[in-house]
């Protein structure tokens, strides 16, 4: 059984779903200009050091630049991301996180957009920037998650 071109379908999703469940993981690619795959390279070797990659391969399967704004297209299992949401490698990379999680939650048939599905993600993607903090050697991307940890924390959606 191969993974469905796209995932929109009642048949599509469960069979998404039964690979996923399976161990499936996704040969993840960038499309975009050479700049932008740069910037998100940057982002997923930030993401290997915090031991998510497999979680990012397993719910997306493609990172596309895209001139407007980042959002997930679930039919694709894809982010297409405006070259400014890559610019900050660390905050690109917990964006991406964020971005799998909902993906996550629409295999799963969860509600994953609006007040309480943002908490869930905003909570994923706190989770990514304390682990990323804790494992990286790199001082200037431990203080990137410091200040954008900051930023949450004085967010209305954190908790």
């Amino acid at each position: 059984m191969s993974f469905p071109d796209r995932v929109y379908t009642t048949e599509e999703v469960k069979s998404a779903k039964a690979l996923v469940d399976q161990g499936y993981k996704h040969n993840l690619t960038v499309e975009g200009t050479p700049e932008f795959t740069q910037k998100v390279n940057q982002a997923l070797e930030l993401i290997k050091t915090a031991d998510y990659y497999d979680f990012l391969r397993t719910n997306i399967r493609k990172i596309m630049e895209i001139d407007g704004i980042t959002q997930l297209r679930e039919t694709e299992v894809a982010i297409w991301a405006g070259k400014f949401a890559v610019e900050n490698p660390v905050d690109a990379a917990s964006l991406f996180i964020q971005k799998a999680y909902h993906m996550k939650e629409y295999l799963e048939g969860e509600l994953y957009y609006g007040g309480n599905a943002e908490k869930r993600s905003v909570a994923k993607c706190i989770e990514f920037l304390q682990t990323l903090k804790d494992k990286t050697s790199d001082k200037a991307v431990k203080e990137e998650c410091e200040r954008l940890l900051e930023m949450w924390k004085d967010s209305s959606l954190a908790f």
